[in-house]
């Protein structure tokens, strides 16, 4: 990797960290104050690059992103407002808008073997289970650690 793109990744984490980020724009801003030439679109790429999530209506640097170690759920639970089944095999989770990424990626680094896979948008989750059974489970764990 290139340094000037090294520096720039190291001043997009570094303003994530130091702030609210809550627009790319605002990002493209601060990275120009610094001297780097950005376009929106490369700070989008590098943020996806980096692991930068959005959760609660700002930007999250890998590290402090609302999704946590396996097992723990504090960081994201809060964003969380409904859970319901939709089907045998198909569970909603329903978030705060711009947090069903990261809630969704807690759900999969606990690897439940009740999950098949995730898929979310940005404020609504579809986890897919192997029957009902498993969905029923499925549930009883979503109720537990989101406490709703």
């Amino acid at each position: 990797m290139d340094r000037h793109l090294t520096d720039r990744r190291d001043a997009i984490l570094r303003h994530l960290r130091g702030a609210a980020v809550r627009r790319q724009s605002d990002l493209v801003g601060l990275l120009k104050q610094d001297g780097f030439e950005v376009t929106q679109s490369s700070v989008s790429r590098d943020m996806r690059e980096l692991g930068v999530l959005k959760a609660g209506g700002r930007y999250l640097p890998p590290g402090e992103e609302a999704a946590p170690a396996p097992g723990s759920f504090t960081a994201v639970a809060r964003f969380v407002r409904s859970i319901r089944a939709a089907g045998p095999s198909l569970t909603v989770v329903s978030t705060s808008v711009g947090a069903a990424a990261s809630v969704a990626l807690a759900i999969d680094r606990v690897s439940w073997p009740e999950v098949v896979g995730t898929i979310s948008g940005d404020d609504t989750i579809f986890i897919a289970t192997q029957d009902g059974e498993a969905q029923s489970r499925l549930i009883d764990h979503l109720h537990s650690v989101f406490r709703i």
